[in-house]
């Protein structure tokens, strides 16, 4: 207790970074993916090889190599002024935040076209009948039985996105399992230190599985 005591700001720190990266992650996250899915449905050839393409690459791919080569590949390739913004404005966010997000866009991507093909092509048709377009159908008719269908994936996929974050300290990023890190070496107290870290983040899986939940029965789509 004596350690939370003294510490335990610090840990408070660390567990806010974390949110805040698995949030900016996961909204970039959802967006790419479910741009994905939309464009991979649409049947081109051309839009649904790039996207098969995209997703195997990001996949297949640890998700530490991905935040390597964004922070020391990619970044090295900006212009100079870029650079230096990203080093004063702390980059290594930013960079684990992209690669983090790119990478579970992917499984988005896959989890949101496993809810659309699961809704009855008849409802596409029926939407076009009625004279909307393909984007049009699948945004007011489509997506959003989609989405219901796709919620327990997406919200198992957001508890994995969390822990993964914890990468993002090979980068300095002081998120919780840095600052963890950082508090067992100053103090040597190792199984209190993780135990405490251990704790928060089966919190936040709790408390994410707990809205996944919920969210599965709000927005269960009903038999008639």
């Amino acid at each position: 207790m004596s350690l939370l005591h003294e510490y335990g700001p610090l840990f408070l720190h660390g567990l806010a970074l974390t949110l805040a990266l698995a949030a900016v992650s996961w909204v970039l996250a959802f967006t790419v993916g479910l741009t994905l899915a939309l464009l991979r449905m649409t049947k081109v050839k051309l839009l649904e090889w790039v996207v098969i393409a995209f997703v195997e690459y990001q996949r297949n791919v640890p998700p530490l190599v991905h935040i390597f080569l964004w922070y020391f590949g990619v970044s090295s390739m900006l212009a100079q002024g870029l650079q230096d913004w990203a080093n004063a404005h702390h980059g290594e966010f930013y960079f684990s935040a992209l690669a983090i997000g790119l990478y579970y866009g992917a499984y988005v991507a896959e989890d949101i076209r496993s809810g659309l093909r699961s809704i009855p092509n008849g409802q596409l048709e029926a939407a076009r009948a009625l004279g909307l377009g393909y984007f049009g159908a699948m945004r007011r008719v489509v997506l959003p039985q989609a989405l219901r269908v796709a919620v327990a994936p997406l919200v198992s996929g957001a508890v994995m996105l969390v822990k993964t974050t914890s990468l993002a300290m090979m980068l300095g990023v002081m998120e919780l399992t840095y600052v963890t890190k950082d508090v067992a070496s100053k103090t040597f107290k190792i199984f209190e230190s993780y135990g405490i870290s251990t704790a928060l983040y089966v919190a936040v899986a709790l408390a994410l599985l707990f809205l996944g939940s919920w969210l599965s029965r709000r927005f269960r789509i009903k038999d008639r």
